[in-house]
């Protein structure tokens, strides 16, 4: 390549992701729990919707998404012109930078925050900014310390990834109100379902112009290899967003599925229950042999281990079993392992093997 092609400032800083391992060499049998997703895969309603839109295949989707749209507002009691759609929350986060971020101005975050809020902040050529956790925790006071002149936007994901704890709304309001004025607060409710009666943060937005919510289809719905999220914030910010967003970024099979899943809420009650239920099982099951993990919120945990050795040995371990979780060192939690909430008989899996673990040390 010529030495005077180059790529914009910020792309090659980019690590490139590594999502969860799916398989083990070797080992049959492989429960894959390091991806935090619905064990139960999507509803009966969203496979039936996606399998009649291969009819249709050959036509274009709509590109103003207005039936997702409006089942998305209906169901959530949200105003349909203000929401907007993308191939998974990553494409509204990159959205995001795209539209409120570049070269000189800076992207605030928690040190244990998703990964793809540096990617997009590079990817925009803008600077990415790391403000302290405590214990696990978003630190209001730590973000807002953080903020100059320079930040455009503050991402929090609520309930966090991959810590999986949360704050309360007292503490959302605050930081809204304590941001510079030309910067948005972006609350990432990735696993926010798996609350009951909570909304992500969506009655926060309707009094304030400088806060957008975004969330997904992967997780609770089931649908991450359909890739659907969603976005919701002041009409001038959707509005922006929409500028920049491709005019057929979803597939009609896409947004099929996605209309039918969210009409189906009795089935995300019925995985909530599971997942509420599984997860508080774990936590006690890990707790006894000694391996603590914080209050989650989300359909996952972060087991925490003695030492950085222990917390790698034991994934190889777990791998030999067929169990695949995932080590978050990238995270900044290098004595930690991040486990999805499988079903019943896979949560039993990992507690016996860990007990085999530690057994065998």
């Amino acid at each position: 390549m010529s030495a005077d092609i180059n790529p914009q400032p910020g792309i090659m800083q980019i690590d490139l992701y590594q999502s969860g391992k799916a398989a083990v060499e070797g080992v049959s049998d492989v429960v894959k729990l390091s991806s935090n997703e619905n064990p139960f895969g999507p509803s009966e309603a969203a496979q039936k919707a996606f399998t009649q839109a291969a009819f249709q295949l050959h036509r274009y989707p709509s590109t103003d998404q207005a039936p997702l749209r409006a089942a998305i507002g209906e169901v959530h009691g949200l105003d349909p012109e203000r929401i907007i759609c993308g191939a998974g929350s990553d494409e509204i986060i990159t959205f995001l930078c795209q539209t409120y971020a570049g070269v000189g101005d800076e992207v605030l975050f928690t040190e244990h925050g998703f990964s793809m809020y540096r990617i997009s902040a590079h990817a925009a050529g803008a600077t990415p900014v790391e403000a302290k956790e405590r214990e696990r925790v978003t630190d209001v006071d730590a973000l807002l310390a953080a903020c100059t002149d320079k930040t455009r936007l503050v991402f929090v994901a609520n309930p966090n990834n991959p810590t999986g704890t949360m704050i309360g709304g007292n503490d959302i309001a605050r930081l809204a109100d304590g941001i510079p004025p030309k910067a948005l607060l972006v609350l990432d409710g990735a696993y926010a379902e798996y609350i009951e009666g909570f909304d992500g943060g969506a009655a926060l937005i309707e009094g304030r112009d400088n806060v957008v919510m975004t969330r997904t289809f992967s997780k609770i719905y089931g649908l991450g290899g359909l890739r659907i999220g969603w976005g919701y914030g002041p009409k001038a910010v959707i509005d922006a967003l929409n500028r920049v967003r491709g005019p057929f970024n979803l597939s009609e099979a896409q947004m099929s599925a996605a209309i039918a899943a969210v009409r189906d809420q009795d089935y995300i009650d019925k995985c909530r229950a599971d997942n509420t239920r599984m997860r508080a099982w774990l936590v006690k099951a890990l707790a006894d042999l000694g391996v603590p993990s914080d209050a989650s919120s989300a359909n996952f945990i972060l087991a925490r281990f003695a030492s950085e050795q222990e917390a790698v040995a034991c994934d190889a371990y777990l791998k030999s079993q067929g169990l695949i979780v995932r080590l978050v060192g990238g995270y900044g939690l290098p004595n930690c392992l991040r486990i999805t909430i499988g079903d019943e008989a896979s949560c039993r899996r990992v507690a016996h093997a860990v007990a085999g673990f530690k057994e065998a040390r």
